[in-house]
């Protein structure tokens, strides 16, 4: 019976046995990489840094890479009032640090993987104590109705610059820059190498179901007969395609410009994705382009901080109203295409129409549907100078 009570404990609190293997530890480093790869958000990836010295060496290696920006901060927020602040953060905003939240404690257990100079210098920049050539900074989600002056930020360059192996990386901003009303429709896709390669824009004035308008469809049924209506040049129709296509390509080279230290650093990346929550805009860079970005520096427009934008041909495709297989119409629908005027085939020929391919698939469905619809009516050719 002794001998029973003396071996309880030992049976209820058994002694842990220090040789036992930890089967995790076991697991290859390809494997744990090819986890990591598949998590790709970069806040998750900074927690995973603090629970091993293992996971610690093994994240710089992770090929893909996802940045999701929580809000945006005016470079000159710290010497402005509120209310010019949110002026600076309209459509036509070039300077800005994106701050990304959430991610306090990861970056605090980054510290070594930073390094506490780059930290230390990150702080000077972004409370004005020393010059900065980044305009994006990385900091807490509060941080962005906080006083910058005494909050620490790390651009997303520092973030990523311990990723040795980035190979597809994609950035999302919290929001599309353009301010559109409520029920308009307008998304562009842009593709850029050392400037811009082409851009595609699709917009709506309003976007409704089939159900909702049939008290309008046979009245513009009468209307439609392919060409753009005269109404369409006098109720200033055509001045707000002109807008949307300025705002779209001054954010898209906004946003090119900015990429710039990231390229430089990552000479692995073979894919870049600068996008927005709401969809409004994306901007790729293929291997080839990134390529071209390194050799061929880009041109930057003198008014403000954006790559320039070249001297431009656009064909134009309009329907007063656009019905889609899934019931949704889109009224007022116009495409825009874009290249450069010295990549821009000379007169409208037969290698237009093989040439439309890479607009009608610039977008995700429905709208890839519209983009098909369009390009099979008539084109209108523009042309625009550089800005």
């Amino acid at each position: 019976m002794s001998s029973l009570r003396s071996d309880l404990p030992c049976r209820i609190y058994p002694e842990p046995d220090f040789n036992e293997t930890d089967h995790f530890d076991r697991l290859p480093d390809s494997l744990l990489l090819l986890v990591f790869n598949k998590i790709g958000d970069v806040k998750a990836l900074g927690r995973c840094c603090v629970v091993s010295r293992r996971f610690h060496s093994l994240v710089p290696q992770v090929e893909n890479v996802v940045v999701r920006v929580d809000c945006v901060i005016s470079d000159d927020d710290s010497s402005s009032s509120a209310a010019a602040s949110d002026k600076s953060r309209g459509p036509f905003s070039n300077l800005f640090r994106l701050v990304f939240g959430g991610i306090v404690k990861p970056l605090q257990a980054l510290g070594q993987f930073l390094g506490p100079k780059r930290a230390s210098s990150s702080l000077g920049a972004a409370s004005g104590q020393g010059p900065s050539s980044s305009s994006l900074a990385v900091g807490s989600e509060d941080d962005c109705d906080a006083d910058q002056g005494g909050v620490t930020h790390h651009s997303p360059t520092q973030v990523l610059k311990n990723f040795n192996e980035i190979r597809l990386l994609r950035i999302e901003l919290p929001s599309g820059e353009l301010g559109i009303e409520d029920g308009v429709l307008l998304k562009w896709r842009a593709d850029f190498g050392s400037t811009l390669d082409n851009c595609v824009i699709l917009g709506a004035s309003s976007v409704i179901h089939a159900k909702s308008c049939d008290n309008v469809a046979s009245e513009v049924a009468g209307e439609d007969n392919g060409s753009i209506p005269d109404s369409f040049y006098t109720n200033g129709g055509l001045k707000l395609r002109v807008v949307w296509t300025i705002s779209s390509l001054i954010a898209a080279s906004a946003r090119h410009y900015l990429l710039q230290p990231i390229i430089s650093e990552h000479r692995t990346l073979e894919s870049l994705v600068l996008t927005d929550a709401d969809g409004q805009g994306v901007l790729y860079m293929n291997r080839d382009q990134l390529e071209e970005l390194r050799v061929k520096p880009l041109s930057a427009s003198s008014a403000s901080k954006r790559t320039l934008v070249p001297a431009l041909n656009m064909r134009l495709w309009y329907a007063p109203q656009l019905e889609l297989p899934d019931g949704v119409v889109l009224k007022g629908a116009t495409l825009v295409a874009i290249r450069p005027s010295e990549q821009s085939p000379a007169p409208p020929s037969k290698k237009e129409n093989s040439d439309v391919s890479w607009v009608s698939t610039a977008f995700e469905e429905p709208y890839r549907t519209a983009a098909r619809m369009l390009v099979k009516r008539r084109t209108y050719c523009l042309e625009m100078n550089s800005f």
